[in-house]
Order: C-alpha cells, then structure tokens, then sequence
C-alpha cells in the first residue's frame, strides 16, 4: 500500500511578488510623465487658438500624435507582454494593426475625395459656375 505520509505527490512552488513594485511604478511614472505633456501641447494649442500658424500646429500635433505612440508601444510592451515575447509574434499582433490603420486613413481619404467630387458634379461644375459668376459681377 501506499505510505500514510505521501497524500498528494505534486509540489507546489509559491511566486514571489515581492520585486514586482518598483518596476510599477517606474512604469506609472514614464506613463504620467508623457501625459502630461501631451496634456500641456493640447493647452497649448487651445490657448494660443488662431494665433499660430499652419507649421507651428501641424508640428505641435505630430508632437503629440508621436508621444501617443510612444505611450501606446510601452503599454502593448509591458502590460500585454509583448515585449518578452519573440518577434515573430510580435509581427503577427503589430502587422494587421499597422494595416488596420492604414486602412482607416485611406477610406477617409477616399470620403473624403468623394464627397468633393460629389459636390462638383465630378469637377465640371465647379468652372463652370465660376466663369459665369465673375462674368456677371464684372458687369455690373
């Protein structure tokens, strides 16, 4: 028969939890750091509102759009994993998103021609009407 003292043959290993806090807060730290920036450029832009040019905007929010990208990267690689994983899976996780949004640029783009071409009537009307409303009011 089997020995009384043997109930349950498997062993059993407990993590520990104990380094884990620094690395949290590291990471809550870099996390913060880089919304508040972005929190200080959307402010920025909102109170300066008209009085900087098309360059100093457009900077202003690529600015902004790369520290959103850089804070979303250090997201999917600390709290999804993905940066202790090969990259061969990375590759199947980032490419179909990569392709996602590129997807989504392109059909605004496409929205966004239709709806100009729609409102000309395809290009030909907008000459047209032109043509004959400055050939009027330099009539007058």
């Amino acid at each position: 028969m089997s020995s009384p003292h043997i109930d349950n043959p498997e062993v059993t290993f407990h993590p520990d939890h104990s380094g884990g806090t620094g690395k949290i807060w590291k990471i809550f730290w870099v996390l913060s750091f880089l919304t508040i920036i972005e929190l200080a450029l959307g402010y920025f832009l909102y109170a300066k509102n008209g009085e900087l040019g098309y360059v100093a905007v457009l900077s202003t929010k690529c600015a902004i759009a790369i520290l959103t990208l850089a804070k979303a990267y250090y997201i999917v690689s600390v709290f999804m994993h993905l940066g202790d994983e090969i990259r061969n899976f990375i590759m199947t996780i980032v490419v179909p998103l990569v392709l996602f949004v590129w997807f989504i640029i392109a059909f605004l783009a496409d929205g966004n021609s239709w709806k100009n071409l729609r409102n000309t009537n395809a290009g030909s009307t907008s000459n047209q009407i032109e043509q004959v409303h400055t050939e009027g009011t330099e009539n007058k």
